[in-house]
Parts: structure tokens; C-alpha cells; sequence
């Protein structure tokens, strides 16, 4: 009979630190404060509050969703979806002369106000039946409020076109 013999793997020591600093590092960076905001909105939150609480910065990260089809840089262009820079405020299927937006959104009217970009990212096809966007929605409120926060920090009057050079 043939014993074998396991020895656990080890890192060499000099990488020992190395690794544990990174995995800080990670740590740090993939955490948010999503909890302790949702603690702080009560039991029944409205709009208003989850927006009160809003992470712009947590919101350029959530956009990255977006960003396959959308840009948010001044003079950016259209994708697959119209660019959204300076769209908080603007009338519906109006931010982009070139974007042939669907009947459906063109008929909603109004202007995208924060409250109805919420009701948009919950879920494009209820907010504008027979839109194109195949895009499902952000369930989370959290997420929303954050989205919408970024979006309105890529503004003319809120400065986002320096802010966002070099994003999508």
C-alpha cells in the first residue's frame, strides 16, 4: 500500500503580506456603506429618502450596467441607447438628435425628473410598453437612487462634464 503524503500549500513569506494587503485592498474597494444607508431610511422609505441617501460615486459604478449602451460624457455620442449626459430635466426621447427613440417613449412625454428616471430603471418596459430597451430594470431602490444621483451629477449646471473625462 502506497501511503501519500499532503502538505498544505503555503505562500512563500515574503507574499504573505503582499496578499493579505491586497485582499484588504479588495475588501475596501468591493464594500459599500449599502447597509448601514438602508438602516438609516426606515421601515417604510419613499423616493425622497432613498435619493436623500444617494451615492453618486456608488451610482458611476452601478452605471457600468448602462454603459454597453449608453454614454454619459458631454458629446459623447449614442450607442445602442441615446447619450444620457445633462438628461435629468430634459423632455423625454429628447436627449439626442441622432437616437431614433421608439413611439413608446416618445409618447410618454414629460421630463425625465428624477422620480420618473426611478420608475424608468425599475422597469423601462412598464414605464413606456412597446419600448425597445430589452433592458429587465434595477430591482433594488437603493441602486436607483444611487443611478439617479450620478446621472444627475453629469450635468451642465452640476459640472459632470469634467468630472467624467474618462469614463464611459
Amino acid at each position: 500500500m502506497i501511503e501519500r503524503v499532503t502538505r498544505p500549500f503555503r505562500l512563500p513569506p515574503l507574499s504573505q503580506p503582499v496578499m493579505l494587503l491586497a485582499l484588504a485592498f479588495l475588501v475596501t474597494a468591493c464594500s459599500d456603506d449599502s447597509q448601514e444607508r438602508r438602516r438609516s431610511l426606515g421601515d417604510a422609505p419613499s423616493f425622497g429618502d432613498f435619493m436623500r441617501v444617494a451615492d453618486a460615486g456608488r451610482g458611476a459604478r452601478l452605471f457600468g450596467q448602462c454603459a454597453a449602451c449608453h454614454t454619459v460624457r458631454m458629446g459623447a455620442g449614442d450607442r445602442n441607447g441615446p447619450g444620457l449626459y445633462d438628461v435629468v430635466g430634459k423632455p423625454v426621447a429628447s436627449n439626442s438628435r441622432r437616437f431614433g427613440y421608439t413611439g413608446a417613449l416618445r409618447s410618454a412625454g414629460g421630463v425625465w425628473t428624477p422620480e420618473r428616471l426611478d420608475a424608468w430603471l425599475a422597469a423601462p418596459a412598464k414605464f413606456a410598453p412597446g419600448t425597445s430597451m430589452g433592458f429587465r430594470g434595477v430591482p433594488d431602490p437603493l441602486d436607483r437612487a444611487d443611478i439617479v444621483a450620478y446621472l444627475q451629477s453629469q450635468s451642465v449646471e452640476a459640472g459632470g462634464a469634467e468630472a467624467l473625462s474618462s469614463r464611459p
